[in-house]
């Protein structure tokens, strides 16, 4: 019951009371006699247990003041060891020589030291705890002590002032009246508040200001003796455009009285001291160097040049410095403009020299090409004149060797020599159109294995009478080029390799490269030096002396050379002497790689070509009557006029009608080969297949155009006898 008469939310000592006066309550009622004994002895135990509890209480709060007074004595030694912590801090942070301050994360100074806001007197009273750190700048740009320069107010610093405080760490110098100097230290601490340390840096300044101005004196003295060393003349002119500094150079090249030169002189004044000698020499005038002048912001890097009446050039460039101010030097080029006068004219009478010069080398390059050309126009008529001769040898020398079996080894070595001629002279056709540009390339698709099949045969015997191995590997591409010049490269190359190689082997193949194949001839002869890679392929050039001339005369590797330029076929050269050499002729692959079939080489008929009827047509005597000799040993009759006219008539008159046809192409004056074969079509019957060959020495584009769009085959100079036999071959021809 005695919990209804308390309040939990008391102390112990105001439920004491309570419980006091309660129990005296109830004694009083007790003493009064009551309502009965009962009753009364009800109340003595409701006293009594309430004496317990007050009794309980009573020691539970005397415990707990105990404890109490025990907090309270270490509180106060606590505050006393505090205190004296901090009078300790008051007393170390006093001695520190810097000034000395702290603000707690608030901005609220904790404490300073006595230095704090050194040199400033006016303010030392506001530095105090409780200061705001926005306050506290306030009064540092308030105070006259504070040093601004002239562009600066003091609302400025404050604003530059505060932004630095967010920073973490900030260090910098403030300027103080009476040339002090006092560098400001502000750090962060790791509870966000702020240290701040003045440091008086007006000595350390001061000695360095000192050392600066030496500096600058020495530099000054060795700039000046630079000046007056340099040949050129200095003006210096500071940023309110007034002289600053000169050199003797000035006074030297320009005409300006030394005493007149004197520090502050006017831009305006110099030069007119300047222009009383020198005016400008070329498009800049007074005014635009005025506007560069007088405009400090926008000058950019001026050069011009000035000349005298008494003919001294001048070149001045112009530079703008730091300070807004400019330096304008003066350079004598006079020396180098005379020499560029005697240079240029010099160059023009060299020019002179170079055009009579050139014009001369025209000429002689001009009687050169003439000459050149004349003698490949020589060659190849020359040849063409000893073909002709050399075809009825031919004739000849194979009708004997039937006639006198006896004779056959003599007469057979005759004709090797006379093969040996035929050789040399289409080398020199060769050679002769490949330099005049006369050769008649016709590039198309070419099978190889054809070629190389052909050049097999054509080595074969003469490799086994050398007694040398020749091998030429099979190849089934198809490539890109001009059978005949491509099977002439291929002979050449083949040819030089049996020539040259005493023992050992020829080895001809191919490599795939890519796009294109490189047909490779291998020998093992004597090799090519390296520095006679490019002898080789001279005209008349052969490095083995040894070759007799019937041999070759040195063109092989310069037809080789030429033909492979005019098709586009990289020629490659490697060897080592001693060892061997290998000439590679690197041909284009044609995307279609279609088997291409070369017709059939016409075959000499085995069976008797009698009852055939030949119509010969040549001008030249000996070679007629030795082609009438071989074709009538073979039982054709022959026909035979010495021209188109006489061809044309002995047809009309006699109405013979000639099985085959053969017509040279240059008849003297009259019809041409082709001009009589069109003839003749016209007279003889329609419908009749005969084989028609034009017969001449003429290997030009034109004349070969000319007969393709005719229809009619050529048969080429020298005329071998089984070139002859050939066209006896009774498959139909054109």
């Amino acid at each position: 019951m005695s919990h209804a008469y308390l309040d939990p939310e008391d102390s112990l000592e105001r439920q004491n009371e309570k419980l006091i006066q309660i129990v005296d309550a109830l004694v009083r009622q007790v003493e009064r006699g009551g309502s009965g004994s009962g009753e009364a002895y009800a109340q003595f135990r409701r006293a009594a247990l309430l004496e317990e509890q007050v009794q309980a209480r009573t020691a539970e709060l005397e415990t707990t003041l105990e404890m109490l007074n025990r907090s309270n004595a270490r509180l106060a030694q606590a505050m006393r060891e505090t205190e004296a912590a901090r009078r300790d801090l008051s007393t170390a942070i006093e001695t520190v020589q810097e000034g000395f301050a702290m603000f707690d994360p608030e901005g609220v100074m904790v404490m300073c030291n006595s230095r704090f806001g050194m040199h400033m007197d006016d303010i030392r009273d506001t530095l105090a705890p409780g200061l705001r750190f926005a306050d506290y700048i306030d009064s540092v740009a308030r105070s006259r002590a504070l040093s601004l320069p002239l562009s600066e107010t003091p609302e400025i610093w404050r604003a530059r002032r505060l932004a630095r405080h967010d920073d973490r760490h900030a260090i910098f110098n403030i300027s103080l009246s009476g040339d002090h100097w006092v560098q400001i230290s502000q750090h962060r601490t790791p509870g966000g508040g702020t240290v701040i340390l003045q440091t008086d840096v007006t000595d350390m300044i001061r000695a360095e200001r000192q050392a600066r101005e030496r500096m600058l004196d020495d530099q000054s003295r060795m700039a000046r003796a630079t000046l007056d060393h340099i040949k050129q003349g200095i003006c210096i002119f500071d940023g309110r455009i007034r002289l600053a500094g000169w050199n003797d150079g000035l006074s030297q090249l320009m005409g300006v009285p030394m005493p007149r030169l004197r520090r502050g002189l006017p831009f305006p004044a110099l030069w007119r001291m300047i222009e009383a000698d020198f005016g400008f020499d070329g498009e800049m005038t007074r005014e635009q160097l005025s506007a560069w002048v007088e405009t400090p912001l926008a000058r950019q890097p001026l050069r011009f040049a000035m000349r005298s009446e008494d003919r001294r050039f001048i070149d001045a460039s112009a530079q703008q410095l730091p300070d807004g101010g400019f330096v304008i030097s003066f350079t004598d080029i006079t020396a180098e403009r005379r020499a560029i006068d005697n240079l240029a004219r010099a160059n023009e009478a060299l020019e002179e020299r170079v055009r009579e010069r050139t014009l001369e080398l025209e000429d002689a390059l001009e009687r050169a090409e003439r000459a050149n050309a004349s003698r490949s126009r020589f060659v190849a008529a020359t040849s063409h004149d000893l073909l002709q001769p050399l075809s009825a040898a031919n004739l000849f020398l194979s009708a004997l060797v039937q006639d006198d079996p006896a004779n056959r080894a003599v007469l057979g070595k005759a004709h090797d020599a006379l093969h040996s001629v035929e050789a040399i002279l289409h080398a020199l056709l060769d050679i002769s159109k490949l330099e005049l540009g006369h050769a008649s390339m016709d590039v198309g698709p070419v099978a190889l294995d054809l070629v190389l099949g052909q050049l097999r045969d054509q080595f074969a015997l003469q490799a086994e009478a050398k007694g040398i191995g020749l091998r030429i590997l099979p190849c089934a591409l198809t490539v890109t080029s001009d059978r005949t010049y491509l099977k002439r490269v291929l002979q050449n190359l083949i040819g030089n390799a049996l020539r040259y190689t005493e023992t050992g082997r020829v080895l001809v193949g191919t490599r795939r490269r890519g796009g294109a194949v490189a047909i490779e001839v291998w020998d093992t002869g004597p090799g090519i030096a390296e520095e006679d890679f490019q002898t080789v392929f001279r005209e008349f050039a052969r490095l083995n002396a040894r070759a007799s001339a019937s041999e070759g005369m040195g063109l092989g590797l310069a037809i080789v050379e030429r033909a492979c330029a005019i098709l586009g076929h990289p020629l490659d050269l490697a060897s080592e002497p001693g060892r061997y050499t290998r000439f590679s002729v690197t041909v284009p692959v044609t995307e279609a790689q279609d088997r291409l079939e070369s017709p059939a080489p016409a075959s000499v008929a085995q069976e008797e070509t009698g009852d055939r009827v030949a119509l010969l047509v040549e001008n030249d005597a000996e070679l007629r009557r030795a082609m009438c000799h071989l074709l009538e040993r073979w039982g054709v009759t022959v026909l035979d006029v010495d021209s188109g006219e006489a061809a044309l008539a002995l047809i009309a008159e006699t109405g013979a009608e000639p099985d085959l046809l053969l017509v040279d192409q240059q008849l003297g004056r009259g019809l041409t080969g082709l001009d009589t074969i069109a003839a003749l079509r016209e007279l003889l019957p329609e419908g009749v297949v005969r084989p028609v060959r034009l017969v001449t020495a003429d290997r030009s584009p034109e004349l070969r155009e000319a007969a393709r769009r005719a229809g009619v085959t050529i048969l080429p100079k020298p005329v071998g006898a089984e070139a002859l036999r050939a066209v006896l071959d009774p498959s139909p021809g054109a």
